[in-house]
C-alpha cells in the first residue's frame, strides 16, 4: 500500500504581486478622482441667480467717472497788498458789488510814518538842490567878473605892447622895456586861456552836481508817489462787478501783506472744478472731453486747465461747457462726469460685473455650448471703463461668460447650472 504524497501550494512571484498591487492602487486613485475629487470641484448653481454676458467686439472708449463742482468761470480774490489793522467794513459777504465799491479799509501807522519821513527827506533834498543852484549862479557871476577883469588887463597890455613894439622898431625905447611889455602881454593871453578852461571844468562839475540832485529829487518824488499809492491800497475796493461770496475780515483784526481777504464771483458763465486720483495725472490732457447728465438731458465739457499740484493723492482740473450752458445750472452743483482718457479703438469687450472682485480679471467661468456647464478659463484683461473690460487674451466674441459675483463658488473648477 503506497503512502499519500504531500502536494506543495505554489507561491506567487513577488513581481506579480507588485504588478497587481500597482494596478489596484491606480484603479483606486482613478476611482477616487472621479468619485471624490470631481464631485468636490463641481458645484450646482441656480441659473436664475447668475448674470451671463456675451463677449463682443466693438468700439472701446476708455473713460473714468469723476465728480465736479460748478463754479463761476471768473473769480477774483481780494488780498491785502499792504498789511494793517481792519478799520472799517463797508460791505458784508453775500452782497452784490460794482467795480470801485469800497469793501473795507485798513489802518497802517507805519505806512503813515514812512510817508512823513519821505516827505521830510524830499523837502531837505529840494532845499539842497535850491542851494546848489544858487551857488552855481553865484559862481558863474564870480567867473564872469574875473574873466572880465582879465580881458580888461589883456586889452590894456595889448595896447602897451603894440605901442612899445612901434617905438622899439624906431629905436626910441630900450630892448628890455619892449621885451617886458611883450612878456606881460603873452602872460595875460595864457592866463585868460587857463582861466577859461578852469571855469569850464568847474562849471561842468557844479552842473553835474545839480543834475545829480535833480535826478535824486525825481526818484524821491516817484518813491513818495508809490508810498502814497500804497496808502490808497489800504482801502480795498471791488476790482469787478459781481457777487461778494466771501469776506474774511473783522474790525480790529490784523492782516499781513498778501493775505486773502475775500472773493468776488463774476456772474457771467460757469466752469467745473473736478478732483481726480493721482494715478491718472499722466493721462489727462488739455482738450479731453467729458459727458454729464443734468435735468433729463446730457451735456459735454472740455478740459481747459490742469493743476499739476497733488494734494491728498488727488489733483484738480477745470472744465468748461461745450456750447450753451444747461438751463438751471448754478454755483455749487455737483456733476457726475464721464471723462475720456483716450481715443475710440476696436477691442474685444466683456461687460463689467462682480466677478472682478474675486478674480482680479485673471480668470472667468465660461459656459459650454449647452450653457449647462461653466468651467474656469484664464484670461488677460486690459483697460476698462464703467461698463466694460478690454480683453487682451483668453476670450473670443460670441462666447458666454458668468459676470456676476463668484464669492459663493469657492474654488470650484466647474459649475453645473440648474
Amino acid at each position: 500500500m503506497g503512502m499519500d504524497r504531500k502536494i506543495k501550494r505554489k507561491k506567487w512571484p513577488p513581481k506579480k504581486i507588485a504588478s497587481l498591487a500597482a494596478v489596484l492602487i491606480f484603479v483606486l486613485v482613478v476611482v477616487y478622482l472621479f468619485v471624490f475629487k470631481l464631485s468636490k470641484s463641481t458645484l450646482n448653481v441656480k441659473a436664475e441667480r447668475l448674470t451671463i454676458s456675451t463677449v463682443t467686439k466693438g468700439p472701446f472708449q476708455e473713460y473714468i467717472p469723476i465728480q465736479g463742482v460748478v463754479r463761476p468761470k471768473y473769480q477774483y480774490y481780494l488780498s491785502a497788498e499792504e498789511g494793517g489793522r481792519v478799520e472799517k467794513i463797508f460791505l458784508e459777504a453775500g452782497a452784490m458789488v460794482k467795480e470801485g465799491d469800497k469793501i473795507l479799509e485798513l489802518a497802517n501807522t507805519d505806512l503813515h510814518l514812512t510817508i512823513m519821513w519821505r516827505e521830510a527827506e524830499l523837502f531837505q533834498q529840494s532845499n539842497n538842490l535850491r542851494n546848489t543852484r544858487l551857488s552855481l549862479e553865484q559862481y558863474r557871476l564870480q567867473l564872469n567878473q574875473e574873466l572880465t577883469q582879465i580881458e580888461n588887463l589883456l586889452l590894456q597890455q595889448q595896447r602897451t605892447y603894440k605901442r612899445y613894439e612901434a617905438l622899439y622898431k624906431d629905436n626910441l625905447i630900450a630892448k628890455h622895456d619892449y621885451e617886458l611889455a611883450k612878456d606881460q602881454y603873452e602872460y595875460l593871453i595864457k592866463r585868460k586861456e587857463l582861466t577859461v578852461e578852469s571855469q569850464r571844468n568847474e562849471l561842468t562839475f557844479r552842473q553835474s552836481q545839480v543834475d545829480a540832485l535833480e535826478e535824486s529829487l525825481r526818484r524821491m518824488q516817484a518813491n513818495l508817489q508809490i508810498v502814497k499809492h500804497k496808502l490808497d491800497n489800504l482801502i480795498i475796493k471791488a476790482p469787478v462787478t459781481g457777487h461778494l461770496t466771501a469776506l474774511m475780515a473783522e474790525v480790529g483784526e490784523s492782516k499781513a501783506p498778501g493775505q486773502r481777504l475775500g472773493q468776488i464771483d463774476v456772474l457771467e458763465g460757469f466752469k467745473v472744478r473736478a478732483g481726480i486720483d493721482e494715478h491718472y495725472i499722466a493721462r489727462i490732457e488739455m482738450g479731453r472731453t467729458g459727458e454729464f447728465d443734468f435735468a433729463g438731458s446730457s451735456g459735454q465739457l472740455i478740459t481747459t486747465r490742469i493743476y499739476p499740484e497733488v494734494r491728498e493723492n488727488r489733483f484738480e482740473i477745470d472744465l468748461e461747457f461745450v456750447g450753451k450752458e444747461p438751463e438751471g445750472i448754478r454755483r455749487g452743483l455737483t456733476l457726475h462726469i464721464r471723462l475720456e482718457l483716450g481715443d475710440i479703438e476696436e477691442a474685444i469687450l466683456l461687460p463689467k460685473g462682480g466677478f472682478f472682485q474675486t478674480t482680479g480679471g485673471n480668470w472667468v467661468y465660461i459656459l459650454d455650448e449647452s450653457e449647462k456647464i461653466a468651467t474656469k478659463r484664464k484670461i488677460r484683461s486690459g483697460r476698462q471703463n464703467p461698463q466694460v473690460f478690454e480683453i487682451l487674451e483668453g476670450l473670443e466674441p460670441g462666447e458666454r461668460v458668468i459676470t456676476s459675483s463668484y464669492e459663493s463658488f469657492g474654488n470650484m473648477e466647474r459649475l453645473v447650472l440648474k
